[in-house]
């Protein structure tokens, strides 16, 4: 693969959890509704980095593409019932948010 390639997508997938995390921050300037604390923003940093760390790494280990798929739905998946267990606490665990 060309290093190019692997450099823009690589800046791309680190670009994007800071823009996704500049949302809520915009939107508590605008409205009383959402309220994050600074350790809000870390774990949700966290989360959003650790998921893309995680994609990019099976996207250049992984040669065959079906593996690939399965690599990327499967850990998006456990991010989306994690975020969803730390926002409302779907499992009841001692993390669970609200």
């Amino acid at each position: 693969m060309n290093t190019m390639k692997i450099n823009k997508r690589l800046v791309i997938l680190l670009l994007t959890p800071l823009v996704l995390l500049l949302i809520p921050l915009v939107a508590m300037q605008f409205t009383t509704e959402i309220v994050w604390s600074l350790f809000d923003f870390i774990v949700a940093g966290v989360l959003l980095y650790g998921l893309v760390i995680l994609i990019e790494l099976g996207i250049r280990k992984l040669n065959e593409n079906k593996y690939r798929i399965l690599y990327i739905v499967g850990i998006v998946l456990i991010f989306l019932l994690l975020w969803a267990e730390l926002a409302v606490g779907i499992f009841g665990t001692p993390i669970a948010g609200s």
